[in-house]
């Protein structure tokens, strides 16, 4: 034991993968109906190993933080700007009246506890679940108006409340919002996530679907009135159905040839299932030919970037382009900017969109070539995009600007974020570049989350025996009211006032606390990254105002 407690103190990367495991193990077990969730219970197995004195380097959890932020922002951008014209404004106003209470709410517990500018500046940081305002709160804590040695011990227990309070919070929030929110409300969460997901035009995978739109199947041509007809002959005859390929004695001939089909020649038609129905009827019976139907076809994703194809109707390209191949390539659906639109014969195809088109591998592919570019599922996820992205937004979020002579940035984080909001717009805009495959973007995700969570706990851990021994159970009651009074006014303000969405709404004060594993939490009860959705804007606002809340504590307790 010696020998594993050590090992793990001299390579803390150790101990993180550790809490990795026992939190992902532990949180997925189920008591009855109740579990406690990954993200608490990876902050819980860091508290509990980090008593063993092990700190993880900074940089570190900055990794699996940024890795988080970024696919999180990637996985919503299309959703997040869509809904950024219509929503800014209530979800500003909303930022601010949760904000607000959560620094009412510490005031009155400094107050009627008796706390200090230190024990009150961490209350609010650990409470609010908010470290730039630790950090606002101990660079400023020497500059309203406090001698020089009741500032230096006041700087010491702003840390000491910050790391008391922190955990509990933080524990509070993520269960409150993922399991008990969503009771109170009366909502079924993954079930009106689902919903607003169709709505938005944006699906979560849930793999192969027993229903295609689209079918093959083969007949025997028995309707004399049809024999020595060409297959475009024949398809003329059919209504949505087209003949791919046919069998002429022993042999098996492409429905692009010339030759007349004769009397009991085996023909595959492809079409809707009502089409093929119906096409049963003028053709003859179905009949079972499996190396006939035995050809390669695939369902694909075609980006226009011919200019040439742009401007077009659907009309145009089922006469010309669809036409060419003998009316053999269905258009499954036209996506434009990440949604998709309802498909019409007078629908202009533009520059960029996404053209999901249906029928044999080979024609596929020529089409194309002719209208842009092919965008096939990959296993392959373009990291220069994703290591740019991260660089660009993380520099963007180190700008300082100044509000009333305090110097606040974004953050790297924030600005990871919102580079991923940004290169997943352009992602479902363009889709000829920066492609993350799902799995990997879960990885990103889940792993980037837990392992900064798990790193949280590990060092907050010492931090937090020594602060319980000080203060006692009553400055744990004042950080859990502090952390719980700002989400009931959010859940009250966002029903009844702004009437949110249940999985905005939630979203939102998730990030009105700038709580990013609570996100996660929600995200996992959700079944859904649509939670981001009401997140990013009240977070990004809500880190600005809860730093300034840093030193507002301080001139209001001092």
């Amino acid at each position: 034991m010696h020998i594993l407690i050590d090992a793990l103190r001299h390579h803390p990367e150790l101990a993180l993968f550790l809490t990795l495991a026992i939190g992902y193990w532990f949180g997925q077990l189920k008591f009855g109906s109740f579990n406690l969730g990954v993200v608490p219970s990876t902050l819980i197995a860091g508290l509990l190993i980090g008593q063993l004195g092990i700190t993880v380097p900074g940089f570190l959890l900055q990794v699996f933080f940024l890795s988080f932020l970024f696919a999180v922002g990637y996985s919503v951008g299309p959703q997040f700007f869509g809904s950024l014209k219509k929503d800014a404004l209530p979800q500003v106003a909303f930022t601010l009246i949760v904000c607000a209470s959560g620094f009412l709410t510490a005031w009155a517990a400094a107050k009627l506890m008796g706390y200090g500018p230190g024990i009150a500046a961490g209350l609010v940081a650990g409470g609010l679940t908010n470290s730039g305002t630790l950090g606002v709160a101990a660079t400023n804590i020497t500059q309203v108006g406090l001698d020089a040695q009741r500032a230096a011990a006041e700087a010491g227990l702003i840390g000491i409340a910050y790391a008391v309070t922190l955990p509990f919070s933080g524990i509070l929030t993520a269960w409150f919002l993922s399991s008990a929110a969503p009771k109170i409300m009366g909502v079924d969460l993954p079930k009106v996530s689902k919903e607003l997901e169709a709505k938005m035009g944006t699906h979560s995978a849930a793999g192969e679907q027993a229903y295609q739109p689209v079918a093959a199947r083969s007949y025997r041509l028995a309707n004399a009135a049809l024999v020595g007809r060409t297959p475009r002959e024949l398809n003329a005859a059919l209504e949505g159905a087209v003949v791919t390929r046919f069998r002429q004695g022993a042999k098996i001939v492409d429905a692009d040839a010339q030759a007349a089909i004769p009397q009991g020649a085996t023909l595959v038609l492809s079409g809707s299932p009502h089409a093929l129905f119906a096409a049963k009827e003028t053709i003859g019976p179905e009949v079972e030919d499996n190396e006939l139907l035995a050809y390669p076809a695939e369902e694909l994703d075609i980006v226009v970037t011919n200019q040439k194809a742009a401007g077009r109707t659907v009309r145009d390209l089922d006469l010309h382009e669809l036409g060419h191949y003998g009316r053999r390539l269905f258009l499954m659906h036209v996506t434009r900017g990440g949604q998709q639109i309802p498909v019409t014969p007078d629908l202009k195809i533009e520059r960029h969109d996404v053209l999901t088109i249906r029928g044999a591998t080979k024609y596929v592919d020529d089409l194309a070539k002719t209208l842009g570019t092919a965008d096939r599922p990959t296993t392959k996820s373009d990291v220069a995009f994703l290591g740019l992205g991260i660089v660009i937004g993380g520099l963007v979020g180190l700008i300082t600007f100044h509000v009333g002579g305090i110097p606040l940035d974004l953050s790297t984080g924030v600005g990871a974020l919102l580079a991923g909001l940004v290169c997943g717009y352009l992602r479902s805009k363009y889709r000829t570049f920066g492609g993350i495959p799902a799995p990997a973007l879960w990885v990103f995700n889940n792993v980037g989350l837990s392992g900064f969570i798990a790193g949280i706990g590990l060092n907050a851990a010492p931090g937090l025996v020594a602060g319980l021994e000080a203060y006692g159970v009553g400055l744990v009651l004042s950080g859990l009211i502090l952390s719980l009074v700002p989400m009931v006014v959010g859940l009250l303000l966002g029903k009844y006032v702004f009437k949110f969405h249940p999985t905005i709404l939630l979203g939102a004060i998730a990030g009105a606390r700038t709580f990013t594993p609570a996100l996660g939490a929600l995200q996992q009860a959700a079944q859904s990254t649509l939670p981001a959705v009401g997140y990013t804007l009240p977070y990004a606002l809500g880190r600005i105002i809860l730093a300034v809340f840093g030193i507002a504590i301080l001139l209001v307790t001092k």
